[in-house]
């Protein structure tokens, strides 16, 4: 009986634990609200023009690297479907929330070293929410962050282990590099409030829960840069919107 017990109480921490690192990319869950009184802002972000050519990435650094990917890896800096849905941008309110303040997620964010590259290359958190970044290659990694308005670090992350980090502050976004591996390269971007989204493979995104009012709305790309809108919405409505970059292969 009292071994029962004990199994029953270990497997119930287990849970706990693995519950409470659950990957959430686009950094918090949407907040609560009456949909009746709140608004959703949903679009999509589209790239006009030739794809640019994706550049090769050489691994030669380290072999052990290199032998994960026989057939060669591209850079992940600009990827759109057939229909120009632009992947790994991030849109997000950049103004007219005033002074509100939002309880922070539970749940940390989530980045994995794995086959030597990030994965997610893009990330967005809430300011001061856990970013866990987990090694799961069998090799040394370097953690190195180059922010401008929160605080750069530098410090190696051993195979099968997990760093936990977090920025006080706002910024869009901030370059993550390995030290180790060159190649090696994402964006965090920081938020204090909650409405943001990380588009995906089709290029989509939505912001759930927002309170009427004017804001402007901004789409940041790593290689595209910024684009922005003005937008007005009320209780209850639903808007669509639409981001388009043009790709520098057209020029």
């Amino acid at each position: 009986m009292k071994l029962r017990v004990l199994c029953g109480a270990f497997a119930g921490v287990v849970v706990l634990f693995f519950s409470a690192h659950e990957a959430v990319r686009g950094g918090s869950p949407t907040p609560g609200g009456d949909g009746a009184e709140t608004a959703v802002l949903k679009g999509f972000v589209r790239l006009t023009g030739a794809l640019p050519p994706a550049a090769r990435l050489s691994m030669n650094a380290d072999p052990s690297c290199a032998k994960l990917h026989p057939a060669g890896l591209t850079a992940e800096d600009t990827i759109a479907g057939a229909d120009g849905g632009l992947q790994n941008v991030v849109v997000f309110i950049s103004d007219g929330l005033g002074d509100r303040t939002y309880e922070l997620p539970h749940q940390p964010a989530l980045i994995e070293q794995k086959g030597c590259v990030y994965n997610p290359h893009v990330v967005a958190v809430r300011a001061n929410q856990e970013l866990d970044v987990v090694n799961n290659d069998a090799t040394t990694h370097n953690l190195h962050p180059l922010p401008i308005n929160n605080r750069e670090w530098n410090r190696a992350q051993a195979p099968g282990t997990r760093a936990d980090m977090t920025f006080a502050r706002e910024e869009v976004a901030i370059l993550m590099k390995c030290n180790v591996h060159p190649w090696m390269r994402s964006y965090i971007a920081v938020f204090k409030h909650p409405f943001f989204a990380v588009t995906g493979k089709g290029g989509r995104f939505e912001l759930n829960n927002l309170p009427p009012g004017n804001y402007t709305i901004e789409a940041w790309h790593e290689k595209l840069g910024t684009s922005t809108q003005k937008v007005s919405v009320g209780p209850g409505v639903t808007k669509e919107l639409e981001f388009v970059f043009k790709s520098p292969a057209a020029h």
